[in-house]
């Protein structure tokens, strides 16, 4: 007898909750598990199927995550993903190569009507990010879709239950990537799907037990994401939550005045407002390093917070608007790759005096948004674009000074302006400037002019998991270069970045 639950292994993909969250989206069960868990335990738990993630190591590496060899032989369902599918295609005795690195969108062509592409349509837009490729079949697998350059994009051993996608079907930019998870829980592990609703009293009553009668100084930037833990909190305990924002002069230029016209409504107490301009370029002096300057930004933070919470008195937690994608670029599970220290995740000290109160670590930027809407925030606040905790200083390559930085504020209110008054400001997920320390040549007034180069990258997502860039209007794009090219000083000439994710993440440092 199965259980109505799904064991997913973690070979380290940045992508491992999301597909958890996506099963989860459908009502089912899932749990997590170390690929070294022991054949017996897989039993014990009795799932009616398993999911290989994908990960960032090579099956050849020395110290490449493996499993069991009999997982494959207890006669329930699997669906390898990427570096899962090459550990079958290995441990079977089909033949993996490594070299074939491929990043970002292809169109999928199926070769045979199956059960797990279900109603997908031939030549539906997929989405790869692998350094390896299967090119033997193990015995007894078929062919069931390829891309382009990939002959073994859909697998599957009937007989088996094992199925194999080289792409990854849980990432927003996979056309019919929710179609195919469901028709693998559905269709081959034979469970009922039903619709997932997040409760937010539940998450209230949360917080509400965790904190009990203690006091929380809340972590507030003018986001969605740490407004709406804000308002969590508040609703959980009443005035026992201090909400403080630090002005490090790093953030978008309006962003004091806008979070203190939400938050007197929404909590009836101001923000306390704690003005460190001058502290955080003196502390960013001559550091170019992007990892250094995450850091130097996280700990400057949380000491910050840490006078404040003394000045309060009492204080028990820091709270903070960490969300999944957050966690997971700073090397979220055991098996990972680290790609950037989150300011509020990677960034923070090992050794902090106040707890760690994180409501949303687990949710993703689409949830979080449904969760303000929920909560009754402006529209203005849900879709509101996200910015990094360090701000300007990971958009300003090289050293920040205080003179590179009001450049950078200066192209970024044109980006701003322009995509406003063209209507597209809500249509995209993200835009910004990048100065990106790097110059060329250009002609000002019939003379020669060298001066820094400005990158524009402005991009459409769900869950930052994934990005594809705006096909902006040319007119709109002639506008914003022709602005910051006249009027932000030292400005030779503006590039648009068209680079997806992956392989590129959403901010350049």
């Amino acid at each position: 007898m199965t259980n109505n639950q799904i064991v997913l292994f973690d070979f380290g993909s940045q992508t491992t909750h999301l597909i958890s969250r996506r099963l989860k989206d459908l009502g089912i069960q899932v749990k997590i598990v170390d690929p070294g868990i022991k054949v017996k335990e897989i039993k014990d738990l009795k799932p009616s199927g398993i999911i290989l993630s994908g990960g960032p190591a090579s099956v050849y590496d020395k110290k490449a995550p493996t499993a069991d060899p009999e997982l494959l032989n207890l006669n329930i369902p699997v669906l390898g993903i990427c570096y899962g599918w090459q550990l079958i295609a290995k441990l079977m005795g089909g033949k993996v190569v490594s070299g074939q690195k491929e990043y970002g969108p292809a169109n999928l062509q199926i070769n045979q009507s199956n059960l797990l592409l279900k109603e997908i349509d031939s030549f539906s837009r997929v989405w790869l990010s692998h350094g390896d490729t299967v090119i033997k079949l193990p015995q007894g697998f078929k062919l069931l879709a390829k891309t382009k350059d990939v002959k073994t994009a859909a697998v599957a051993n009937f007989e088996k239950k094992i199925y194999g996608l080289q792409f990854h079907p849980e990432v927003e930019h996979t056309q019919f990537g929710k179609t195919i998870l469901k028709n693998f829980v559905k269709e081959i592990c034979g469970l009922k799907t039903r619709r997932r609703i997040i409760k937010v009293e539940k998450l209230i009553q949360e917080i509400k037990k965790t904190v009990g009668k203690q006091k929380v100084i809340c972590a507030v930037s003018g986001g969605v994401d740490s407004t709406v833990t804000a308002v969590l909190i508040a609703k959980a305990i009443g005035k026992n939550v201090y909400p403080v924002y630090i002005d490090s002069g790093l953030m978008r230029q309006g962003t004091k005045e806008e979070l203190i016209s939400i938050f007197q409504p929404l909590l009836q107490r101001k923000p306390v407002l704690i003005n460190a301009q001058k502290l955080f370029l003196s502390r960013l002096k001559g550091i170019t390093d992007p990892e250094e300057k995450r850091k130097i930004i996280g700990n400057l933070y949380i000491k910050l917070f840490n006078q404040e919470a003394k000045k309060i008195k009492n204080i028990s937690f820091l709270a903070q608007g960490t969300i999944y994608s957050d966690v997971i670029e700073s090397q979220g599970s055991k098996k990972a790759a680290k790609i950037k220290s989150h300011h509020n995740v990677g960034g923070l000290p090992k050794k902090m005096h106040l707890k760690l109160l994180e409501p949303l670590r687990y949710y993703y930027k689409d949830e979080v948004r449904l969760i303000a809407k929920k909560l009754g925030l402006p529209r203005s606040m849900v879709n509101k674009q996200p910015f990094p905790g360090p701000g300007q200083a990971i958009r300003i390559l090289g050293e920040i000074t205080a003179e590179r930085l009001k450049k950078q504020h200066q192209a970024d209110q044109i980006v701003l302006e322009e995509l406003k008054k063209a209507g597209w400001l809500e249509k995209v997920f993200q835009s910004f400037p990048v100065l990106t320390n790097t110059k060329s040549t250009a002609v000002k007034g019939d003379s020669r002019f060298y001066g820094e180069v400005v990158a524009l990258r402005v991009y459409d997502s769900a869950d930052i998991m994934t990005t594809n860039w705006t096909r902006l209007p040319y007119e709109l794009l002639q506008k914003i270069c022709s602005r910051i090219v006249n009027e932000v000083p030292e400005v030779s000439r503006v590039v648009y970045d068209i680079t997806t994710k992956p392989p590129a993440t959403m901010e350049w440092e």
